[in-house]
């Protein structure tokens, strides 16, 4: 079987990557900042199913330096390029986003180019895909380019389109014989394996906890972990998938509310104290004001942004889980792992 680097092996879609390749027999390399992650990420793989044994090896590598990186791809067939930051508040700067996010691309394709890969497949996001559009009623395709000018164009979408972008012109350019793949998921949901996992998740968490007092007019697109993970593997080894990029999606988009009525029909007494009521946009916006990942969201609000999964169904026989599973097994997985506020 193919070996396979994971990078960023400490993250919610990393780690979930590694149990579908160790799953599918192959021989594993993954990066984390410092090897003093290992004993936490094999953790977090065992809570997820997976066997000890050596078909796992980790290299220390960081987006932002040069060192590790030849190591870390030496005698791989295959890159799963996962890394990348992704913050819960506002950066100061936008750079401290967008340089690492556009210069751990670059690293990891050259390394992987002159190690001699076959084929790397990043993960970038929608964020690369649906902004800085007029809002439309037709669903976003992979034609589609955000235009980092737009006025909903925050750090992390700006770094997002920055980073697949140069990946885009490196491979063109100075690519050699490397092949590229991207995929672009939505809002990433699923299982959680700890404590270390997405932004998305949160929403979830504070939905369950009752840390909303309702909830905002926003929508976005859902799709599981497992589907994402699902379709890399898939473009990672399709002929057809070389030169492509994927949007992971489930289909329409989701209003936070419908999240919430989801969990309070499919959780029980667990979510007892979940909110259904609609926010007014204004207390969205004063909230705000004090609270950095509420602010992420306000030029969200009331916007319909819906993405098409048809080239990822029509060319990779990808079929994702629903909408509604999905959100469920975010749920399902705090309350196991006792991530939420204990009941009163």
């Amino acid at each position: 079987m193919p070996t396979v680097l994971v990078t960023g092996g400490s993250g919610f879609i990393g780690s979930h990557a590694i149990l579908q390749l160790l799953a599918a027999g192959h021989q594993v390399k993954t990066t984390v900042r410092s090897l003093k992650r290992e004993g936490d990420v094999r953790a977090l793989l065992k809570a997820g199913g997976a066997e000890p044994g050596g078909e796992l090896s980790f290299f220390a590598a960081d987006l932002e330096k040069d060192e590790g990186w030849a190591d870390a791809v030496a005698g791989c067939d295959y890159v799963l390029h996962v890394a990348s930051p992704f913050p819960s508040s506002i950066p100061k700067h936008e750079d401290e986003l967008i340089i690492p996010a556009r210069d751990g691309a670059l690293r990891v394709l050259k390394a992987a180019r002159d190690a001699g890969v076959k084929r790397v497949v990043m993960t970038s996001s929608f964020a690369a895909v649906g902004y800085g559009h007029a809002e439309q009623e037709k669903p976003f395709d992979e034609t589609y380019w955000t235009d980092v000018g737009g006025s909903d164009v925050r750090p992390y979408i700006k770094s997002k389109t920055v980073a697949e972008r140069a990946a885009w012109d490196f491979i063109e350019k100075e690519g050699g014989g490397l092949e590229l793949s991207v995929v672009n998921p939505v809002a990433v949901f699923g299982p959680v394996l700890g404590p270390d996992y997405s932004t998305s998740i949160l929403l979830v968490q504070r939905l369950m906890n009752g840390d909303m007092p309702g909830c905002p007019r926003v929508s976005f697109g859902v799709v599981d972990v497992r589907d994402v993970v699902d379709l890399h593997l898939r473009a990672m080894t399709d002929p057809a998938a070389k030169g492509e990029r994927f949007i992971a999606t489930v289909g329409d988009t989701m209003w936070i509310r419908e999240m919430a009525e989801t969990l309070k029909s499919r959780m029980g007494d667990a979510a007892r104290r979940v909110p259904t009521k609609e926010l007014p946009d204004f207390m969205v916006k004063l909230a705000g004001l004090a609270d950095p990942e509420v602010k992420q969201i306000v030029p969200e609000l009331g916007k319909y942004k819906n993405a098409t999964n048809e080239k990822a169904r029509r060319m990779l026989g990808w079929a994702p889980r629903s909408r509604e599973d999905a959100v469920v097994a975010t749920a399902e997985s705090l309350l196991a792992l006792g991530l939420l506020k204990p009941s009163k």
